[in-house]
Parts: structure tokens; C-alpha cells; sequence
């Protein structure tokens, strides 16, 4: 081994630990203090505690509908925090005539075990089969409403697993893959930046990831929110989202919109496009079903 080679070898070593650690912090920080319940707001809730795939046991909050519902909203939430943190980009809907679900992922809140890639795409799996085997509720009439981590983990999991009775589903502030954001996020830090296309295969793989699958969601109705000055995801991620999907789908672009702006800055005008959205979705015919009879 040569000097220089003897020398590159630590060198490497160190820029992919470092990378290693950005690649999981980025996009797991998980947080086990409970900032808020439904209860503070005078919602009614229901605290429930479901397994994920693997038998992991997960915490979730049922907002039942004012009135009558619609159909059931299952919310994904961002990679920080806890759902007590996040639930408020979906609880307004209660109100709206739909029922809510809000779950944290392992590792967050009240659930047990540690966030991972493979073991969170199974808690989200399990979350849409909890949500369909109750009883107070139409297993046929639910939709995905995903928020930046939440919302690649919606399109990938109704692109890889189509499950069954999702009727639509409304992505916000969605990265296109793993891999392709851990390398916008490299390419801010001058060292990691030099070696950032070999580093992005090297430490971050790209297994589901939205980006691949998210046009094996058609015929199911698809819906991206994407803010034009987003610096956490930024907004290309949301243009090659759209263009990779199919037909029937829809794309928001909030002008001048941060991270998740949509639905806090300019929350008038996308929470009416949010409630159409679903509504349309769950009042007509699910997606390859033939119209009924006169």
C-alpha cells in the first residue's frame, strides 16, 4: 500500500461515518415527549395500540367524524418529533366529515422499538390494516395523507403493496428517494460534496423509495403539494414525483411555500383542494370500478 493510498483509506473512512450519521439523522429524529392530545383541543379521541408487521407494538390516536363520515384520512407524519407534534396538519379534517387516524412509526412516542427503513414501511402497512379491521368504520373508504418523510412513505407503500380499500392519496413536501436526497443534502457540506455520488450508494440505499414505484399507483387517484422555495425537500423532487406518476393525478405548486407550508401559511386555499380531493375520491366509484347501474 502506498502513502497516498495508506493516507486515503482513514480519509474515506471518516467522510462515510460522517455520512452515515447525516444520512440517519436526516431522516429519522424521533422524540418520546407527548406535546399535545386531541383532548387539549376538545376533540374526542381514542388512544390505541396496534402491532406493526413484525409484532413491534404501535401507539395511534381515532378521531372519529363530526356527523356522519366521509370515509377515513390515515396520516403520515415528517421524520421529527412525534405524532403530537403532526396530528394538527390532520385533525382540522374531523370537522370536515372525515375520520382520523394518526400513528407514530417505532421508535417515536409511545411506540416500541427503533426507526429503521424496512421496520417503518411495515408500521405503515399495519396502520392501514388496523384502520381496516375496525368495526365503527368502512374498510372500502380510506385515504393516505402523507407530510414530507410521511409523505414518500404513503406513495411508496400504496405503489409497492396496493392495498386494498385506499381510494386516494395526497402526498405533501415528498422526496423522490432516499438516495437522491441524502445527495442534495451532501452537496451542502464541502467535504461530504466531493464525494457525494459515490457516498449516496455507498451509505443510503434506495429501497422504498417513492420516486420507482409511484406510478404503479394508477388507477388510484394521486395528489403532490410541493413548495416552489422549499429548502429541506426541495421543489424538483416534486416536479420528478409528478412526472413519474400516472394518470389520474394532480400536482399543487405553492408559490414562494416552504417545508409543509401548504397547510399552515396558505391553508385556506389547500385545505379546500385537500377536502375536494378525498371527497371526490370517496363519493365516486373507487378506481376500476364500473359506475352502478340506473
Amino acid at each position: 500500500m502506498t502513502p497516498k493510498t495508506f493516507l486515503r483509506v482513514p480519509l474515506l473512512l471518516c467522510v462515510s461515518f460522517v455520512a452515515l450519521g447525516c444520512a440517519n439523522g436526516m431522516f429519522y429524529q424521533p422524540s418520546r415527549v407527548i406535546l399535545e392530545t386531541p383532548m387539549q383541543q376538545n376533540l374526542q379521541y381514542e388512544r390505541v395500540f396496534f402491532p406493526s408487521l413484525d409484532g413491534t407494538r404501535l401507539s395511534g390516536w381515532f378521531l372519529p367524524a363530526a356527523g356522519k363520515p366521509i370515509g377515513t384520512v390515515i396520516h403520515f407524519h415528517g421524520n421529527a418529533q412525534n405524532m403530537s407534534a403532526h396530528y394538527a396538519y390532520a385533525r382540522w379534517m374531523v370537522p370536515e366529515g372525515f375520520n382520523v387516524f394518526v400513528f407514530d412509526y417505532r421508535g417515536y412516542g409511545q411506540s416500541e422499538g427503533k426507526p429503521g427503513r424496512r421496520g417503518i414501511y411495515k408500521d405503515c402497512v399495519a396502520a392501514i390494516r388496523y384502520v381496516r379491521s375496525r368495526k365503527d368504520m368502512d374498510p372500502d373508504k380510506i385515504v393516505l395523507f402523507g407530510q414530507s418523510l410521511g409523505g414518500a412513505l404513503a406513495l411508496a407503500v400504496m405503489g409497492e403493496e396496493k392495498p386494498a380499500g385506499v381510494r386516494a392519496v395526497a402526498s405533501d413536501s415528498a422526496f423522490y428517494s432516499y438516495r437522491t436526497l441524502a445527495r442534495d443534502k451532501m452537496s451542502r457540506m464541502f467535504l461530504l460534496s466531493l464525494f457525494r455520488w459515490p457516498l449516496s450508494f455507498f451509505v443510503v440505499t434506495n429501497g422504498h423509495s417513492p420516486g420507482p414505484v409511484i406510478g404503479k399507483i394508477s388507477p388510484v387517484p394521486v395528489l403532490l403539494i410541493h413548495g416552489t422555495e422549499d429548502a429541506v425537500v426541495p421543489y424538483g423532487h416534486g416536479k420528478r414525483l409528478f412526472e413519474a406518476a400516472r394518470e389520474p393525478k394532480t400536482f399543487l405548486r405553492v408559490f414562494a411555500g416552504r417545508h409543509t407550508d401548504a397547510l399552515t401559511r396558505f391553508g385556506d386555499l389547500y385545505k379546500k383542494e385537500l377536502v375536494s380531493f378525498f371527497t371526490q375520491a370517496l363519493t365516486e366509484p373507487a378506481a376500476g370500478q364500473a359506475p352502478p347501474g340506473p
